[in-house]
């Protein structure tokens, strides 16, 4: 398998240079009146576009470089698909915020046509996505998500997940572990039950979960959605499509399980069963037919296993790899909780905690692209786009603003800190986006991060396992859809209190 997807980037490879030369030897030059109709950005080859400058396994780096020649705001060339650029702050926060329904949609990807067809929540533009979306917002809600019933959720997950790292005492465990919780915490959400970490159905979603966010980061498929015909034709995104088969098919048996349990009168206890119900207010399919819903339920699983999965595996290489930060972090639980579990009011009474929490986020900027497109003409800045222009806001480059972080390069809680060691807010902070598309599910991940952070630190040191040095912790994110951390052993020692 990998040596034909090797072959196959080759062959891609070899055959694109070929047309990039072919194209350069016959294309006429650009018209000035063409040049000034778009933001500024560097010449493309023919068919090849810019990616001659791209690193595609860092594209949000490669991006930001352009911005130094270019501005905040340029064009590039992904293959023949011109497209805006936003960086920094400023530029981002002005379209997200400031452009309303005008820049809500999203471009026809095309690994997630293949995928999802244009429906779910994530990847869906429109009417349809403004229904899915409304109806899992207003879910969320009616199941406590952001208040008191979903913080038991997350407590009482929590002690199944340190029985388990119990049983390791204090020697190393897997790092990818400390995504049990937020994943079941994500089931039980969706499905109304939490699964044991033993049961075959949650070992095997959790694979094919991670399998598949790695096969999204990986070259083949970055090709394969800027030269779609010709990825098809090499088969670049049969793999991944194979192991999103394998998911949908456990999501039916869950949703059918489900479904049973609805129609004979049971309660609302999950969001497939609330989504169940509308299906049956529908007089005739509309958008919650039962491709509309497994599409929800597939985007949800996830988005909301992996984010938060990934996000606390970093918290807690971070804390390994900055005792003192770790630390400062537990003196002051000791010192406001004793051996009270924290709750989510228990925020503003743990400053340096939650700044802590807060610069983990900032720092790995875990999903640092994911494009824009114009629903209609639109003006950015000093240029008008016409509609359909796909649009990239860099997450990354605001996470690392220069102007906005005292030091955006280096792991520094004191980014949320002020004078007196008060937490403070930053605008800058926009790791779940903004605007319309802003992440559907970020009450539930920052009490969900907050609680498992916060009890995970009362109860443990988080360190290296024996003979490795704190700074040689690899830092470095792995390849994948999301930033994740690279998988790792780490040691959860009880502490003494």
């Amino acid at each position: 398998m990998a040596l034909h997807a090797e072959a196959a980037l080759l062959l891609l490879g070899l055959l694109l240079g070929f047309l990039g030369l072919w194209g350069l030897c016959r294309a006429p030059a650009s018209t000035p009146a063409q040049a000034q109709s778009w933001p500024p950005g560097p010449r493309p080859l023919p068919f090849l576009g810019n990616l001659h400058l791209l690193d595609m396994r860092q594209l949000d780096r490669s991006l930001m470089e352009l911005a130094e020649c270019y501005g905040p705001v340029f064009t590039v060339h992904l293959g023949v698909q011109k497209t805006v650029v936003l960086t920094g702050f400023e530029a981002v926060r002005a379209a997200l915020v400031g452009t309303g329904q005008e820049l809500a949609d999203r471009p026809p990807i095309p690994i997630f046509q293949f995928i999802q067809g244009g429906r779910g929540i994530f990847f869906s533009s429109g009417a349809r996505w403004r229904v899915a979306r409304q109806f899992t917002i207003r879910t969320l809600h009616g199941l406590g998500v952001g208040r008191a019933p979903t913080a038991h959720k997350v407590l009482a997950e929590l002690e199944w997940l340190v029985a388990e790292l119990d049983n390791y005492r204090g020697q190393p465990f897997p790092l990818p572990m400390l995504g049990w919780a937020p994943s079941n915490i994500t089931f039980a959400l969706l499905f109304g039950q939490r699964f044991d970490y033993r049961d075959p159905l949650f070992v095997s979603l959790l694979g094919l979960i991670d399998e598949v966010m790695v096969l999204l980061g990986s070259p083949s498929l970055q090709m394969f959605n800027i030269f779609p015909r010709l990825g098809a034709l090499l088969q670049l995104h049969q793999p991944v499509l194979r192991k999103i088969e394998k998911v949908r098919a456990i999501l039916v048996t869950l949703l059918e399980a489900r479904r049973r349990h609805v129609l004979a009168g049971g309660t609302v206890q999950g969001y497939v069963d609330a989504l169940i119900l509308q299906d049956q207010r529908e007089e005739t399919p509309g958008p919650f037919s039962e491709a509309d819903m497994v599409a929800c339920i597939l985007d949800m699983v996830m988005a909301g296993t992996e984010t938060t999965s990934a996000t606390l595996q970093w918290a807690a290489l971070l804390m390994g790899r900055y005792p003192s930060v770790q630390g400062r972090a537990q003196a002051e639980l000791d010192r406001v909780l004793g051996l009270r579990q924290p709750g989510p009011a228990d925020q503003a009474a743990l400053p340096y905690t939650n700044a802590v929490l807060h610069e983990v986020q900032r720092y790995i900027t875990l999903l640092p692209h994911v494009p824009r497109q114009a629903a209609a003409p639109i003006h950015l800045g000093t240029y008008l786009l016409p509609q359909g222009t796909p649009v990239i806001p860099l997450l990354t480059s605001v996470l690392l603003d220069k102007t906005k972080w005292e030091t955006p390069d280096h792991f520094n809680p004191g980014h949320f800190l002020d004078t007196k060691g008060q937490f403070v807010k930053r605008p800058a902070f926009l790791p779940f986006s903004a605007g319309r598309r802003v992440c559907v599910g970020e009450s539930l991940a920052r009490i969900e991060l907050f609680l498992l952070f916060a009890s995970l630190l009362q109860r443990f040191h988080l360190q290296p396992p024996p003979g490795v040095h704190a700074d040689t912790l690899d830092s470095t994110p792995a390849p994948a859809f999301t930033m994740r951390p690279r998988a790792q052993a780490l040691c959860a020692v009880p502490r003494k209190r």
